[in-house]
């Protein structure tokens, strides 16, 4: 059963809403919280293009698994929130049971689990605090930017609440115009990444379940009228054409919105419709079109009143035809590896430039030209980079395994993340699938969720190709790819481990496959498990020769699909699950990645980049 607060702020209430709540005021209750409402978060693409004073660096921290911080009941007349007073008043004369000045530190951003060793198995909610200085501008909005919070987070600002939020994996804005003032301010952030069964992803889940503010944080200034999403890309129809919008937040109907492209001469002006969108087309001459071999970005300046956003993009189209994947209007074959957010070296959740070269550097060094990224939206930092690196993505909501399909409250939570999820990342080029879900049961519910979702992510987002992991039946010796949700993709995933958790490596010299639909096929996942430095016979688990013999049955075997289209072995690098326990093998990590946490490569890592590097797997591109 839920604790009694997560009834009531599910629906927005703030703190003092809970305390009326909590002592039986109900009527009263009602009215107060009705009054004291917060904005929603919102989404502002492109935010980490805009100037920003950073909130990174130490925030005091008291891990709180009763939820106490969010009453003192000392006597009646005191009912404060930690969120309020942050730490002992001199003048006070009851004793206050907390102080963020004395409390421990975490570094923003990061998560909590692997920053202090007493905290690897907490789950539950965690308050932060951060002292800051601000000079307030007229006429300027101020947005509190956080770029992900797992996985439930509530902010307050000198005392008011701000915002809070749900989902683990994606950014949100909260305005915190009114709270700010001249001087000296200070946030406090309650996070609590308790896992529920209503929530997306649910209680089982194969990583880690990092808590904290895990993504950076920071403040945003932007005038009173400005651009909070746009959406700029390649006609398909048109090869010279750029089309799209820009969406002007808190503007009147007719604001003037200009988009152009320095360095191809090429400029378009539009007037924003009663929803303050502006269509945007314009023809450009000399466009180098991004490919993983040229990803050519380019600087892109938009503007609207007193606004502007100045952005660095690539443009290139993405579609299928028949059992072809075509980018740019060519067929290609996707040459990749699954990556989880799981920082090299240090372990924990990855969110920094660094962290995102390295492990980028690593499907470089394989022969990549794609990345799945894996089971969540990945941070804007690997998605720069796969710009930059020219590496096509595979970007997954956190549909994973056996949601609650027949609550429409999940639904409704899966759908709010795949929004936040495409419209802060859908000026990426590298982006070319939506996945929607990794391995869900079939059944009737589950594929109406997932119809639902990809219905809604088709009307964010038509140009790109709608994807999911799933899983297939095996009849003798055949592999049925035939799960009723194949008709909904424009293109097939699918996940099998034949010589790990099926049968012996060898057994993918007689499997054969029968697929049920005329679609691009991608093999999202495959693999076994090693660890890194063991050696000893082919046949023995565990050692890197078994693992690189895996690769070396399943690379024939599924190069003679004749549909296949790409592929994305499990994993590029060791991380972190607590399904994983086998004492001196996995130790709490999931093995099956091609290089260790410490940036170790195992055998397995050449068997697939000689494979790729020799273009032996996949059509010729």
């Amino acid at each position: 059963m839920k604790p009694w607060f997560a009834r009531y702020t599910a629906h927005g209430m703030t703190q003092s809403c809970l305390v009326m709540t909590f002592i039986g005021v109900a009527a009263l209750s009602a009215m107060a919280c009705a009054a004291q409402a917060v904005s929603a978060p919102i989404v502002l693409t492109g935010a980490d293009r805009r100037p920003a004073t950073s909130l990174n660096g130490e925030w005091g921290s008291i891990a709180d698994p009763y939820f106490s911080g969010l009453f003192s009941f000392h006597h009646e007349e005191k009912k404060n929130g930690w969120f309020l007073n942050r730490k002992a008043q001199p003048d006070d004369p009851f004793p206050t049971e907390y102080d963020f000045s004395k409390a421990p530190k975490l570094k923003v951003p990061g998560d909590w689990n692997t920053q202090r060793a007493s905290l690897l198995y907490y789950e539950g909610p965690m308050w932060y605090e951060r002292d800051f200085s601000y000079a307030a501008k007229p006429h300027d909005h101020v947005y509190l930017r956080v770029g992900a919070a797992n996985y439930r987070s509530w902010f307050w600002v000198n005392g008011q609440k701000v915002c809070e939020h749900e989902g683990g994996y994606t950014a949100f804005a909260c305005d915190v115009t009114v709270a700010l003032h001249d001087g000296s301010n200070f946030v406090v952030a309650a996070v609590d990444n308790t896992r529920h069964a209503d929530n997306v992803p649910t209680l089982q889940t194969d990583w880690w379940n990092y808590g904290g503010l895990i993504r950076e944080v920071s403040l945003i200034e932007v005038p009173e009228t400005f651009i909070d999403q746009y959406d700029l890309h390649l006609d398909r129809g048109e090869g010279s054409v750029i089309e799209g919008w820009v969406h002007v937040m808190d503007g009147p109907p007719g604001e003037k919105v200009e988009v152009s492209i320095p360095e191809l001469g090429a400029k378009a002006t539009a007037i924003t419709d009663a929803d303050g969108k502006a269509l945007v087309r314009m023809s450009v001459n000399g466009l180098q079109r991004w490919t993983p071999e040229e990803p050519k970005l380019y600087k892109v300046d938009l503007s609207a009143g007193e606004d502007a956003v100045h952005e660095l993009m690539g443009f290139r189209t993405i579609e299928t035809r028949g059992t072809e994947i075509l980018l740019n209007g060519k067929p290609i074959f996707l040459r990749g590896v699954a990556i989880h957010a799981e920082a090299p070296y240090r372990t924990g959740r990855a969110y920094s430039d660094q962290d995102a070269d390295t492990l980028l550097g690593w499907a470089k060094e394989l022969g990549c030209n794609y990345v799945r990224l894996a089971h969540y939206p990945h941070d804007e930092t690997m998605l720069r980079a796969a710009d930059r690196l020219g590496l096509l993505v595979w970007s997954e909501n956190p549909v994973y395994w056996a949601l609650e399909f027949d609550n429409p409250k999940v639904l409704a939570k899966a759908e709010q993340q795949l929004d936040e999820e495409i419209n802060t990342s859908r000026n990426h080029a590298a982006i070319i699938l939506w996945s929607m879900a990794n391995e869900t049961p079939n059944t009737p519910e589950r594929t109406r969720f997932i119809e639902t979702e990809a219905s809604h992510a088709r009307s964010l987002d038509p140009t790109r190709l709608i994807t999911a992991a799933l899983l297939v039946r095996t009849e003798g010796h055949t592999k049925i790819v035939d799960d009723p949700l194949g008709q909904t993709l424009d293109v097939i995933g699918i996940n099998e481990y034949i010589g790990w958790y099926e049968g012996h490596p060898d057994l993918a010299d007689t499997t054969q496959w029968k697929i049920d639909f005329q679609k691009p096929l991608i093999v999202s996942e495959f693999g076994a498990g090693a660890k890194a430095g063991l050696h000893g016979s082919k046949d023995e688990r565990w050692t890197e020769e078994y693992q690189a013999e895996v690769f070396r049955h399943q690379l024939p075997m599924l190069n003679k699909i004749p549909q296949l289209r790409g592929m994305s072995p499990w994993v590029l690098m060791d991380f972190r699950s607590p399904n994983r326990p086998l004492t001196g093998i996995q130790d709490e990590f999931n093995r099956k990645g091609l290089v260790s946490d410490q940036g170790q490569k195992k055998l397995a890592f050449s068997v697939l980049e000689k494979a790729y590097k020799d273009r032996t797997i996949g059509k010729a591109d």
